[in-house]
């Protein structure tokens, strides 16, 4: 597949060529389900303006990302027959710079989950071999993306759901610190953990990907007032860095997984890079934090949708049996197991001793993150506790949820991260998570462009 960077550069006509291209290859693949369309029978969904298809680098959108015109549903029952009346803000950017979203991607519904399979339309199978899911909850843009399918995508970021389907399905996967891109227009999951970003076939394309999409909003009450400068341009493999490796987090991780690590600290140390090792909290803590906080705030997101204020309303009697039928037919098992938790947390006795809690525990595991950072430019870590796992692996929710225990820190402390592909297992990748000071993108991608050079192409 074209790369986004040389996809810039060309004419109108072999946009609407490639374009072409992209719909053919859907539908000659349409077992994979990367696109919502796939899995509806449908051709892609084009951007139009006046009635008419407007030309432009074709970009696949996640189905919480709202497009003007197009049905963005989130992946769930409930938000059938919605379409978006205005563009997010990523959307206006990529406008702007001669990209045109193309195809809506699938994923789990609300972005709640890991391997994309709780998705309303059906499953996605990871384009590298078909008996493993994507990952989550971005796992159609990272299926379309590592299966050609497409230039670029763009995803979002709450635990992990552009990192570890990007880690899956072989491609680059890169959450920009929290504020960095606008959330205009994002389907709220958990308001202070989401983040939009790109899914790429490289690291260049990362960049350039993310220097449109970035920068201040004043319709994000959350984006940052910070100056931002592109860092396409920009970037430099050459560049030495002072790595900490996270020995703990490596040596927990499955064996493929940890001697791929292993032999990438060797080559990083023989390429001029300082490399040190430190520990970090116990995942548990981790993973109980974000638990409790996604939870809270999914439930508070989410409790528009009753049938009154939003999405689908259910037939019934009376104004009680019309709240239960709209949640129970219009939600997902999953997303109804995460809204009650939620409920649970910030009831009246339960706020102090979980809620405040794990706030507080946030705090610590962001003061642990920036205490390594002082001491060092980037952190080394694994994306997932294995190389993938196959469908059905993951039906235990607390297994699913302990998947999780890599990315969903970076998250809770608001870091830029990015996964690529350092290693091989058979169909497989296995890839190296690298994550950066707040708003040092820069180096992050720098780092991560190196590292890309000297594992070569996989």
């Amino acid at each position: 597949m074209i790369s986004l960077k040389e996809a810039l550069k060309l004419s109108s006509h072999d946009l609407n060529e490639l374009k072409k291209e992209l719909q053919q290859k859907a539908t000659n693949t349409a077992h994979i389900g990367a696109y919502v369309e796939q899995l509806k029978g449908a051709p892609l969904t084009s951007y139009e303006e006046n009635g008419e298809a407007k030309t432009g680098v074709p970009v696949a959108i996640k189905d919480n990302i709202q497009v003007k015109g197009w049905e963005i549903t989130s992946c769930s029952k409930i938000l059938q027959g919605y379409f978006a009346p205005y563009n997010a803000t990523v959307v206006s950017k990529l406008l702007q710079s001669g990209c045109v979203p193309f195809g809506r991607t699938n994923m789990d519904e609300f972005a709640m989950g890991s391997t994309t399979e709780s998705s309303f339309y059906g499953v996605t199978k990871n384009p590298l071999d078909n008996e493993f899911v994507p990952g989550g909850s971005s796992g159609g843009s990272a299926a379309a993306v590592g299966g050609g399918l497409a230039v670029a995508a763009l995803g979002s970021d709450t635990g992990g759901s552009i990192r570890q389907p990007a880690a899956f399905c072989g491609c680059v996967g890169f959450k920009p610190t929290y504020g960095r891109v606008s959330r205009y227009g994002l389907a709220a999951y958990s308001s202070s953990l989401d983040q939009i970003g790109p899914i790429t076939q490289n690291v260049e394309d990362a960049a350039l990907l993310y220097d449109i999409i970035a920068g201040n909003d004043p319709k994000d009450s959350t984006s940052a007032v910070l100056e931002f400068e592109k860092t396409a341009g920009k970037l430099n493999g050459e560049r030495k860095f002072r790595v900490a490796v996270v020995r703990n987090f490596i040596d927990e991780a499955d064996s493929e997984v940890k001697t791929a690590l292993n032999l990438l600290v060797e080559k990083l140390k023989a390429n001029g890079h300082e490399v040190v090792e430190r520990n970090l909290l116990n995942s548990k803590f981790v993973i109980a934090a974000y638990y409790i906080i996604a939870t809270a705030e999914a439930s508070a997101n989410l409790s528009r949708y009753d049938g009154v204020r939003y999405g689908r309303r259910a037939k019934a009697e009376g104004l009680r049996e019309m709240y239960e039928r709209t949640r129970g037919e219009g939600f997902g098992e999953e997303v109804q197991r995460r809204m009650l938790l939620g409920t649970f947390v910030l009831s009246s006795g339960y706020y102090d001793a979980y809620y405040i809690k794990a706030q507080k525990a946030r705090a610590f595991i962001k003061r642990e993150y920036e205490e390594i950072l002082a001491d060092a430019d980037l952190i080394l870590m694994p994306v997932t506790p294995s190389v993938g796992y196959k469908f059905g692996d993951l039906k235990d929710p607390l297994k699913a949820y302990l998947s999780d225990i890599y990315t969903i820190g970076v998250n809770l402390a608001g870091l830029p991260a990015i996964t690529l592909p350092v290693a091989k297992s058979g169909k497989m990748s296995i890839s190296a998570q690298f994550i950066g000071r707040a708003y040092d993108e820069q180096s992050v991608l720098d780092m991560a462009f190196g590292v890309e050079k000297l594992v070569g192409l996989l």
